[in-house]
């Protein structure tokens, strides 16, 4: 029964994607607005950098930043791990 459902979601999923992208227009991308002056075109080494390479660059900042804060504070462990306990009981 699980594959069937799932059989019908992906159908719909997919049935419904399709339809938008057949029901949307292209915006008019062709027709220029008044006052619309668009700039150059970015290279591939521009594009690459702007959409990959800088966001894992930040990623990494963010992480390095995160991780330096935490391990400049002490780590005080207060569970009862450090609580010592004698192996040998005598009877």
């Amino acid at each position: 029964m699980d594959k069937k459902n799932a059989l019908r979601a992906g159908a719909l999923a997919a049935g419904t994607t399709l339809m938008m992208l057949l029901m949307s227009s292209p915006a008019l991308a062709l027709t220029r607005d008044d006052g619309d002056d668009p700039g150059t075109g970015l290279s591939v080494i521009e594009t690459l950098g702007l959409y990959v390479v800088a966001p894992i660059a930040l990623f990494v900042i963010i992480a390095a930043l995160v991780m330096v804060g935490d391990k400049s504070h002490q780590k005080k462990d207060t569970t009862s791990s450090n609580i010592a306990t004698k192996a040998e009981a005598k009877a």
